[in-house]
């Protein structure tokens, strides 16, 4: 290093003193000044180049998150236009918002595969934060390449693909008796180049925290009154294993590998879907097993075409369990009934088998340099086969539910890649066929029995334009299609009804948006996007409440349009301090102008209820180097998130005054994140809820207070 130094200053000095004689060269060495400026060299990264793509999309970098006790739900959710609401604590149900459209109109894939292919059991709620290199969500319009019938956008997950040995393990503690442990591995053999990834993931908790002001019976009052009280039946379990090999970088494939994966699931049930309906002994648990394949090759049978393929099986089953003949209080005392907790009927045991079969194929071909043609086919065909061990006047069936869908999509990148094109068209095939008869009037299926196959069309296209480094227009459209989910069309089982007169909904959906990046003097990044978007739905799904049973069922609603705006800005100074912050508003409107009786309808433009409308979130981290410990890394941050307050129910039904809302929101959680030894060792620390607020979130259910978590990690490199 020294001679290549030495040799490089002599040449400096030849340039700069171009003499003959060694005096000369002497003289020039020592009344030359030489001052060498660093430049600093500025490359995108994967998140980057997803953000400046056509799509309008969110990127999450979670590599930096791995040691952190962050969760995927909660880092999801702090990304602009998107909206986390979880119906408890730890395990529970949650409701994801991309744009005003939720739910199931969003789709979630781990590496382009459907995410329920690893079982209904796994979720972002439980997915280790270790094996994952970023997340994109995809709003709206969504690429060609996922080939889903996804209605308000999809999430992909994307996993770390590094081709070195390692160990990567966690443990966490938290409050209310919650604990996490998490380890995946990868051994890579270099003579034959065997690849071997282990995943192993463990999550518990009794989720005990207090219930504020919730009403029990005052025998001296004679009356009910508001009381804090902790949850006593809300014990969660789960447990998902799985083991990847295959070989990559080979003549005859860039990637094969094989995996087989096992996931088991343990919730009690605490309440309903409003948390007025208090359960003391039902629960529900479930278990899947999974195999699947995945073959990728470049160069596959011509030049410039690569084939990326897979298919998976799984073997998923659940059961709920609500034989108790009682009726609770948040006092955790009952009286005896004569009907079950969940849905006021008999004894149930009741089981669901639905083995779910996912295959993809992806043809991607280069016509010439900036321009491709992508095809994609995707089939999902799920079973459910039901029967109950405890109820014998339940009448056991056997439905199917089939998709399969065709997507052609051709991209242009002109004007050195300035100008962006991507033109695409998708085809659905929906099979569905219905064998359930019971509780028809409830259900439809006194009306819907048997087989039905129909075809939907959609298409879109996609546009970006850079015009400087710190400005770029991006514009999508996509004419959608999604068809309804086993869990909407035919129930959960537990506290969701079937509904299998459910339609499809079709939506036009547009985005327009600017982003850009500026730097304005060195080591300062400022990042910003704004955008506007349209969504226009017909046969809209949504989710309603049955006070009285606490139950939900899906429904459609023939017509929804949904705009609004969102922006966000973000400040990074030498990759040391982060500052960001965004803000969305959503403004979804009904637009059935008649009730079937030809009658007008009262909710004609009104709000669409219990749907956050005015939201934002706020983040600032800073990162100190070497604090204690010699190659260390000290990182606190604080978050905030807040939303305004809205209605539960149509602003057109009953008093406004007296009407139930959900108040505005205002959360703050802190944490600190320290590693060393160049991040063999991290300790994260977490304050969720620091100011102890009582948070509300789907259909006024309470979430967690102050908590407070605590992660250790391993990583051998």
């Amino acid at each position: 290093m020294k001679l290549y130094l030495l040799y490089i200053t002599v040449l400096l000095l030849a340039t700069l003193c171009p003499t003959t004689t060694r005096a000369q060269a002497d003289t020039c060495a020592h009344d030359t000044t030489i001052s060498l400026e660093s430049i600093e060299v500025y490359g995108k990264s994967k998140v980057q180049r997803a953000r400046e793509g056509a799509f309008s999309v969110n990127a999450i970098d979670v590599r930096r998150l791995a040691g952190s006790t962050v969760s995927l739900t909660s880092l999801i959710g702090r990304t602009t236009g998107v909206k986390v609401r979880e119906e408890g604590g730890v395990g529970s149900d949650f409701d994801l918002s991309v744009n005003g459209l939720s739910g199931n109109s969003v789709r979630y894939f781990i590496d382009g595969l459907p995410l329920e292919a690893k079982g209904s059991g796994v979720s972002l709620a439980n997915l280790p934060v270790s094996i994952i290199d970023h997340i994109e969500i995809y709003k709206g319009v969504v690429p060609a390449s996922l080939s889903t019938d996804a209605l308000g956008g999809a999430v992909n997950i994307v996993t770390k693909r590094e081709q070195k040995n390692y160990l990567d393990a966690s443990y966490g503690i938290g409050s209310f008796h919650t604990h996490k442990a998490d380890v995946s591995a990868q051994l890579v053999e270099k003579r034959t180049g065997l690849v071997v990834r282990p995943t192993l993931s463990a999550s518990y908790s009794k989720n005990d925290y207090t219930m504020r002001d919730v009403e029990v019976w005052d025998e001296e009052s004679r009356r009910y009154v508001p009381v804090d009280r902790k949850r006593f039946h809300d014990d969660y379990f789960a447990l998902l294993a799985q083991i990847e090999a295959g070989v990559s970088d080979k003549t005859w494939a860039d990637a094969l590998f094989f995996s087989a994966s096992y996931t088991t699931t343990r919730k009690e049930l605490q309440t309903g879907s409003v948390q007025s309906k208090v359960y003391g002994m039902a629960e529900r648990q479930g278990h899947a097993w999974s195999l699947s394949a995945r073959y990728q090759k470049r160069n596959f049978l011509t030049e410039g075409l690569r084939l990326s393929a897979s298919l998976s099986h799984t073997w998923d089953y659940s059961l709920t369990v609500d034989t108790a003949y009682r009726k609770y209080d948040w006092n955790g005392n009952y009286i005896l009934s004569s009907r079950n907790e969940i849905n006021g009927r008999s004894r149930s045991m009741r089981h669901y088998d639905r083995p779910l079969t996912v295959a993809r194929a992806n043809l991607d071909y280069t016509l010439a340099p900036g321009h491709s043609l992508n095809l994609n086919y995707l089939l999902s065909r799920t079973g459910n086969n039901r029967y109950d061990e405890a109820d014998a006047s339940f009448v056991p069936s056997d439905d199917v539910l089939a998709k399969h869908v065709l997507a052609l999509s051709y991209e242009q990148r002109l004007l050195h890649e300035r100008l962006s094109n991507v033109f695409f068209a998708k085809g659905y095939l929906n099979h569905v066929n219905i064998g359930q008869t019971d509780l028809g009037s409830i259900t439809g299926s006194d009306e819907v029995q048997g087989s039905a196959t129909k075809p939907y069309a959609g298409y879109g296209a996609a546009s970006r334009f850079a015009i400087a480094p710190a400005l770029a227009l991006k514009a999508s459209y996509e004419h959608s299609v999604r068809l309804p989910l086993a869990r909407e069309l035919l129930g959960n089982g537990t506290t969701v009804y079937a509904n299998v007169a459910l339609k499809p909904e079709q939506s036009h959906n547009a985005n327009l948006g600017l982003f850009g990046t500026w730097r304005p003097a060195r080591g300062h990044t400022l990042s910003y996007e704004a955008g506007g978007f349209l969504r226009y739905v017909d046969n809209y799904i949504q989710a309603t409440v049955s006070e009285k049973e606490g139950l939900m069922q899906y429904e459609n609603v023939p017509a929804v349009h949904i705009k609004g705006v969102e922006g966000e800005l973000r400040y990074d100074w030498r990759s040391r301090l982060l500052l960001r912050a965004n803000a969305s508003y959503e403004d979804a409107r009904d637009q059935r102008r008649l009730k079937d009786d030809g009658k007008p309808s009262a909710t004609y433009r009104n709000r669409v209820p219990n749907r956050p409308w005015l939201f934002g979130s706020a983040e600032a981290a800073y990162d100190f180097g070497n604090v204690l410990l010699a190659d260390s890394r000290l990182r606190l941050s604080l978050s905030y998130e807040w939303s305004h307050w809205y209605f539960l129910t149509w602003e057109a039904y009953g008093s406004r005054e007296s009407k139930a809302r959900i108040p505005a929101q205002h959360v703050f959680d802190l944490a600190l994140d320290y590693s060393w030894d160049e991040g063999r060792y991290g300790l994260s620390l977490q304050c969720a809820n620091l100011l102890d607020r009582t948070a509300y979130d789907n259909y006024k259910l309470q979430k967690p207070g102050r908590a407070f978590f605590a992660k250790f990690r391993l990583f051998i490199n």
